[in-house]
């Protein structure tokens, strides 16, 4: 097959944005680890399960304000931006851009559902592929039309939240904020148990996330997120074309109110000594707060790319960023095998800060695999699959082909 016809080569890549998803997939992974390593809804309300002091308490403080919610956002603007970018690769190379990526975004879902039911519930690629079909559809819009109804998108599981605290007040959150101490032994002793016994959870925890959970929260936010990484693609900020001076605006601004909002979020709910009726307003913090800290850390990989371009670490967050996808899933078979029942059965029985030295051990397997497999290939395995799928017809894998 031809490069006319088919996808991006990767001389042609842009560093900076393979930087940022790289930079975000790792962080990513230090949330992720706590759902890999204790129940669900320990994530919605830390103090229901585990040690919540001491040394576990800052590892907990520290992902809430850095992590929780930033690399995911950060993550999910550069999906935006690929949605741009892979459209007009698309048209300049005169295929049909819609038609190509609707393909390519029902392949998506497909790799989600397969990764929610048979892997694990956390899955976000089904949210990403179901999104895509509405947003691809407003890619030629204009940078501003893009903030503007991102912003309303965004806001809407945010207004519903509200509106219900206002309302209905601790009976809004139901037993989602502190449950039964029975839902937590069963969910600790499925995951502990084998393959087949985890689907007691897996799938009714993936089909309510996929359904209602979609509808009423994950979809606006992804969707909302989605534009405004079209918008800071299309003004250039997430290429690395706005001044040195601009970014070091971003990271200061950025972090300063990004990181005064969360924090003020913790002060907040430690004051209502983690009430129920404070949990939804409590939420709001750490959702608003975690637009200006992912836009500090896109002026951050930005100013430390024009400082590092050929450097060893910019390299291997490179490496990371071209796999991503694979990447992804292999954080899923890796945390998986060292919690879940069919592996070392730790689920449930690590402390915060032993999941983050675990999550650390996977960054460094990740790394360097990385690095190890791009010398050979052009693509992720997973990458080249998905583009095989896209394009219908068989893409080159290896260097020098």
């Amino acid at each position: 097959m031809s490069e006319a016809s088919g996808p991006t080569p990767p001389s042609e890549r842009i560093l900076n944005l393979d930087v940022l998803r790289g930079f975000a997939l790792l962080g990513i992974l230090v949330i992720n680890v706590q759902l890999f390593s204790m129940p669900e809804l320990t994530l919605l309300n830390p103090t229901i399960y585990g040690d919540l002091t001491g040394a576990n308490y800052w590892a907990w403080l520290l992902s809430h304000i850095f992590f929780e919610g930033k690399f995911i956002t950060l993550f999910t603007f550069l999906f935006g931006a690929g949605v741009v970018l892979f459209t007009r690769s698309a048209e300049e190379k005169s295929r049909s851009a819609r038609s190509l990526y609707i393909r390519r975004s029902a392949w998506l879902v497909v790799f989600g559902l397969g990764h929610a039911y048979l892997l694990w519930y956390g899955d976000i690629l089904f949210s990403y592929g179901v999104c895509a079909f509405v947003v691809v559809g407003l890619r030629d819009r204009s940078v501003r039309t893009l903030l503007v109804f991102g912003a309303l998108l965004y806001a809407v599981p945010s207004t519903i939240e509200i509106l219900s605290g206002l309302t209905s007040g601790a009976a809004a959150i139901g037993d989602t904020w502190r449950p039964a101490e029975s839902v937590i032994r069963a969910e600790i002793e499925t995951y502990r148990g084998g393959w087949l016994a985890q689907m007691d959870h897996r799938i009714p925890s993936s089909f309510q996330r996929q359904t209602a959970g979609l509808i009423g929260y994950t979809g606006w936010r992804v969707s909302g997120a989605m534009l405004f990484g079209m918008a800071l693609f299309k003004s250039g900020v997430l290429t690395n074309d706005r001044s040195s001076g601009f970014y070091a605006r971003l990271i200061a601004v950025g972090g300063v109110v990004g990181i005064g909002i969360v924090a003020a979020g913790v002060a907040y709910i430690q004051a209502a000594d983690w009430s129920a009726g404070a949990a939804l307003f409590w939420r709001q913090f750490n959702y608003w707060g975690a637009l200006p800290l992912a836009a500090a850390y896109v002026g951050l990989i930005a100013r430390y790319c024009r400082w590092r371009p050929a450097g060893i670490e910019t390299k291997a967050l490179s490496a990371v960023g071209r796999t991503a996808f694979s990447n992804y899933l292999l954080q899923t078979l890796l945390a998986t095998s060292v919690f879940y029942g069919h592996g070392l059965g730790l689920f449930g029985s690590v402390t915060r800060v032993k999941a983050l030295a675990i999550a650390v051990a996977i960054w460094a397997v990740q790394i360097p695999l990385s690095a190890l497999w791009l010398r050979y290939f052009r693509f992720g395995p997973m990458e080249w699959v998905w583009r095989v799928l896209t394009y219908g017809r068989f893409q080159k894998i290896k260097n020098g082909w």
